[in-house]
C-alpha cells in the first residue's frame, strides 16, 4: 500500500492529529488496520471497532492491540458485542469520526448527544452510508460535518467497481467452488458496485440479468450488453444472485418460491438487509449447513436453495475484502479526508441541511496523481496557453 506508505511517513513528522481522538468504525481486517496505523503515527488516539460482525479478523484486532491501539471487536460478534463495540469507540469522547455505513454517526446523535460538541467531523465511505447522511442532514438531524469519501471519483471509480467487482467473485468462488461460466448471473443494482459485479460475471462466461428500480440505470445496463428483468421475471431463471443496491427486501419470500433448484444467494450490500433471509427461514420446511459460510433452506415446493454468508457482505464475511492496491487508494482519500477536516474545521459549513461535503477535487487528484507516480506513469500537463483556452484564465 504505498500511497499510506507515504503518508504514514508524512504524518510521521508532521504529526497533524497530534491530541485527537479518532473513531472508525470499519471491516476490520489487514487493510484497515495500516490505516488505523498510518493515522496513530499522525498522533491521533484510536478507537477502533468493525462494521460488520464476520468481517473483523481475530488477529488483526488482537495485532493492533499489541500496537496499543484501543480495539472493540472480535469476529462473529452478537448483535450485543457488536452494539458494544460501536459504543465503546463513542464513550471515547471522538474528535474524528471515520464510519463505514453509518452506524457510529447514527448512535452517537440518538444516544451520545452530550458527545456531539467534541466532534470536528467525520468521514464515510459507503454508499449506505452516505444515504442515511444526507436523510438525516435532510431532516437538520446531523449536527457535524462529514466527507462525502464515498462519492470522491478515485473511491467510486475504482474501489466500488474493480474492488468489488474483484472480491465479491473471489467471495463467491472461493465458498462455493463451482464454475460460473454458463450461469445465470443476476445483480440487483447497477450502480458502481453493480457494474463492477456484472463486468467480472460477464469475464467469468456467465449469461448476466440485471434487477433495477432506476430506469437510467436500467437503460445504461441494456447498453452494456445486459438483459434487464423484474426480480420476479428473474427469480425462476437465476443460479446466482447478488443484491448490490444498498436497499432492503430485494429478494423475499415473493421470490423464493419461484427459485430453481440449488440457486444460490448472495449479498453485496453493506447490511444484511437486501436478502430477506429472516423471510425464507420462515418459509423453509428445513435447513443445514451445506458447506463452510452456506447454509441450505429446504422450501415446501422440495427445491433447495443456498446463502452464502448468513447474507451479509459476501467479499468480507466469505472473502478478504477488496485488493490492497484498490483499498490503499480508498483509504489514502480517507487520511486526507481526516486532515482535511482539521485544516479547514472553520470554513465548513455547519448550518442544518449543509453538514454534507464532497470531497475536495484537488485530494482527488493528489491521490491519482501519487497512484500513478507509484505505477510508473506520467501524463502530460496543460501549457500555459491550453489553460487559457480552456479555462479563459
Amino acid at each position: 500500500m504505498p500511497l499510506l506508505r507515504g503518508l504514514e511517513k508524512e504524518f510521521t513528522d508532521t504529526k497533524p492529529f497530534a491530541g485527537k481522538r479518532v473513531a472508525l468504525s470499519v471491516h476490520l481486517e489487514a487493510k484497515t488496520a495500516y490505516l488505523c496505523k498510518v493515522l496513530a503515527h499522525g498522533g491521533a488516539e484510536m478507537f477502533v471497532t468493525g462494521s460488520n460482525p464476520l468481517s473483523t479478523q481475530d488477529d488483526i484486532a488482537a495485532a493492533l492491540v499489541h500496537d496499543g491501539l484501543n480495539v472493540f471487536a472480535v469476529h462473529g460478534a452478537t448483535p450485543e458485542e457488536y452494539e458494544s463495540g460501536i459504543r465503546k469507540v463513542i464513550e471515547a469522547g471522538p474528535n474524528i469520526i471515520i464510519d463505514d455505513g453509518g452506524d457510529l454517526v447514527n448512535m452517537i446523535h440518538e444516544n451520545y448527544p452530550q458527545l456531539i460538541d467534541n466532534v470536528i467531523g467525520g468521514c464515510e465511505e459507503t454508499t449506505t452510508g452516505i444515504l442515511r447522511l444526507q436523510a438525516m442532514d435532510k431532516a437538520g438531524k446531523l449536527r457535524f460535518p462529514m466527507m462525502l469519501v464515498n462519492d470522491a471519483a478515485c473511491k467510486h471509480f475504482f474501489d466500488n467497481r474493480y474492488g468489488t467487482g474483484q472480491s465479491v467473485w473471489d467471495g463467491i468462488n472461493r465458498t462455493t467452488n463451482l464454475i460460473v461460466a454458463g450461469k445465470n448471473v443476476v445483480v440487483a443494482g447497477y450502480g458502481w458496485c453493480g457494474k463492477g459485479v456484472s463486468m467480472r460475471a460477464k469475464g467469468q462466461g456467465a449469461s448476466v440479468i440485471i434487477t433495477e428500480v432506476d430506469p437510467i440505470k436500467a437503460m445504461e445496463a441494456v447498453m452494456d450488453g445486459f438483459k434487464v428483468m423484474t426480480m420476479k421475471e428473474a427469480a425462476s431463471v437465476g443460479d446466482v444472485f447478488i443484491t448490490v443496491t444498498g436497499c432492503n427486501n430485494v429478494i423475499t419470500s415473493e421470490h423464493f418460491p419461484l427459485m430453481k433448484e440449488g440457486a444460490i444467494l448472495c449479498n453485496a450490500g453493506h447490511f444484511d438487509v437486501e436478502v430477506a433471509v429472516a423471510e425464507l427461514k420462515k418459509v423453509a420446511v428445513s435447513s443445514r449447513i451445506a458447506r463452510n459460510n452456506i447454509m441450505a433452506y429446504t422450501l415446501e415446493n422440495g427445491r433447495t436453495i443456498y446463502v452464502i454468508a448468513e447474507g451479509r457482505l459476501v467479499n468480507l464475511a466469505a472473502g478478504d475484502g477488496h485488493p490492497a492496491e484498490i483499498m490503499d487508494m480508498s483509504f489514502a482519500i480517507q487520511a486526507l479526508s481526516a486532515k482535511y477536516l482539521l485544516d479547514n474545521t472553520a470554513s465548513l459549513s455547519k448550518e442544518k441541511g449543509m453538514m454534507c461535503h464532497n470531497v475536495p477535487e484537488s485530494i482527488d487528484k493528489e491521490v491519482a496523481l501519487r497512484k500513478l507516480a507509484d505505477w510508473g506513469i506520467s501524463i502530460d500537463v496543460l501549457t500555459e496557453d491550453q489553460h487559457k483556452y480552456l479555462y479563459g484564465e
